[in-house]
C-alpha cells in the first residue's frame, strides 16, 4: 500500500473526482465569497484614513438601510425569503456605518449556504456573480458601499431581479430549517436546546 494512501487521501480523491464530475456536467465552479482587508494609511487626532479601493471596480452603489431593514424583503404573501442574484456583477461590500448580516447561497459551492456578518470598519465582502444573497440590517440601520464589477452591457433591471426562494426548490430546501446548518462567519454559533 502506498504510504500516502489513507482515509484522508481517499476522501480527498473522492472530493476532487466529485468536483471534476461537476465541472464536466455544469461548467467551471464559481469562486466562493471572500473577505478582503484594506489598509489604514493615516491617523490624525480623531480622524482615521483608509484606502478601500477595489481593483477594477467600475460601479458604485450606496445602500442605506434606515432601521432594521431586510433586502430584498420577504414575500408578503408567504413570508418566504427572497434573494438577489447578479448574473453579470460581482459585489464588493463595505459597511461604512452600522452592521449588516448577509445570507449567501450558491448551489455550485461545496458548502452552499453561508451567513456573513459585516461591521463598520470590518472587511470588504466579495460576493461572486451567480450567488443568491440577501441582507438584514441591525436595528439602528446601516450604510454599505458596494464597489461592484459589472460586465459590459449589464442591465440594472436584470442584475437586481428578485428571486423568491419558494419558487426555486433547491434554494428553498437549502435555506429551510431541515437543511444542514449554514457556515457562520463573524457570528457566534446559535445555542440549541437539548
Amino acid at each position: 500500500m502506498n504510504p500516502g494512501w489513507g482515509i484522508g487521501c481517499i476522501w480527498h480523491h473522492r472530493l476532487l473526482f466529485g468536483r471534476l464530475q461537476r465541472l464536466q456536467r455544469y461548467g467551471p465552479l464559481l469562486p466562493v465569497f471572500e473577505l478582503l482587508s484594506y489598509e489604514r494609511f493615516r491617523d490624525t487626532p480623531a480622524v482615521r484614513f483608509f484606502d478601500v479601493t477595489v481593483a477594477d471596480s467600475n460601479a458604485r452603489d450606496l445602500v442605506i438601510h434606515s432601521g432594521p431593514a431586510v433586502s430584498p424583503p420577504n414575500d408578503p404573501e408567504t413570508g418566504a425569503w427572497q434573494f438577489y442574484l447578479h448574473p453579470h456583477q460581482e459585489d464588493n461590500l463595505l459597511a461604512a456605518s452600522g452592521g449588516r448580516t448577509f445570507y449567501l447561497v450558491n448551489l455550485s459551492w461545496t458548502e452552499p449556504f453561508h451567513i456573513v456578518r459585516l461591521e463598520s470598519g470590518g472587511d470588504i465582502l466579495r460576493i461572486p456573480k451567480g450567488t443568491f444573497h440577501r441582507s438584514v440590517s441591525d436595528p439602528e440601520g446601516s450604510v454599505v458601499l458596494n464597489q461592484a464589477l459589472r460586465e459590459t452591457g449589464a442591465s440594472l433591471v436584470r442584475e437586481f431581479r428578485v428571486y423568491n426562494s419558494r419558487r426555486i426548490p433547491k434554494l428553498f430546501a437549502m435555506t429551510s430549517t431541515a437543511a444542514p446548518r449554514p457556515r457562520l462567519h463573524g457570528l457566534a454559533p446559535l445555542v440549541q436546546a437539548a
